[in-house]
């Protein structure tokens, strides 16, 4: 299933697992991506805890947890060529996490309400 937040990251959830990313309306407004820092594989998070920073010739932009969990796995291809994420941004992804409540995923916006929200 795929929801999106307010804050234009696109969350891939299986069960209990959450894979976010951001979506190209985030990208569009990011432009050039010079640097990607990520979380540490096993951090335990709280939900709304920054886990990933993005610095762009344009702004700082935070990516953070989605729910509360433990990060499961993280994309190190993104630190090496931080240009993919503007690239595929549909594609690209940050981090896995598991979370201690999967129903704290059901808030998060559904396609047609993220494609009202961008207008």
């Amino acid at each position: 299933m795929l929801k999106y937040t307010e804050e234009h990251e696109w969350l891939a959830i299986e069960g209990d697992r959450v894979t976010v990313g951001l979506t190209p309306h985030a990208t569009e407004q990011l432009q050039d991506i010079v640097y990607v820092e990520l979380p540490e594989v096993d951090a335990e998070v709280t939900k709304g805890e920054e886990l990933v920073v993005l610095d762009s010739t344009k702004a700082t932009f935070g990516i953070n947890a989605p729910a509360d969990g433990v990060v499961t796995a993280v994309n190190q291809a993104v630190t090496d060529d931080p240009e993919s994420v503007i690239a595929d941004p549909e594609n690209v992804w940050f981090f896995t996490m598991t979370v201690t409540d999967p129903s704290v995923l059901e808030e998060y916006l559904d396609a047609a309400a993220y494609e009202a929200l961008i207008g």
